[in-house]
């Protein structure tokens, strides 16, 4: 199975609404599990909902978003300083985070030349494929 194989099952997964998958093959088996959720909580009817934040205060820019499934690490080991910050200038290609995956580590690339705008996730944060998890200007 390819990485590009797992990261779109992985994906399927957790777009589905399954709890349990197993699946075995001459070659390899993969389980996955997903922990059972308490019942969620009741929803709020728009009108009632505070008004939303103005648009002005989100950080403009494109987003760096996963292209997989997993935790985000904003450094390589917790003792070490943060890939990226705010306001760094990155280089295509440069990692600005590891996403874990069923134990397997992967860089995540700046798409571009550009300068970080803001970090949205947190050390250790659980990330879905397509999340934003920085936003960016292009240099």
């Amino acid at each position: 199975m390819t990485n590009q194989e797992l990261n779109d099952l992985l994906a399927r997964f957790e777009g589905s609404s399954l709890s349990k998958l197993k699946l075995s093959t001459q070659e390899f088996t993969i389980e996955m599990e997903r922990a059972v959720s308490a019942p969620a909580a009741p929803v709020i009817p728009a009108a009632a909902a505070a008004p939303a934040a103005p648009t002005a205060a989100e950080p403009e820019g494109d987003a760096i978003t996963a292209p997989m499934v997993g935790t985000f690490y904003a450094a390589s080991a917790p003792e070490q300083p943060p890939f990226v910050q705010v306001g760094d200038r990155v280089r295509k290609g440069q990692p600005v985070c590891l996403l874990e995956a069923m134990k397997m580590m992967s860089e995540i690339p700046a798409p571009c030349d550009c300068e970080i705008t803001a970090v949205l996730k947190e050390n250790g944060a659980l990330v879905s494929f397509g999340e934003p998890l920085f936003r960016y200007q292009p240099c």
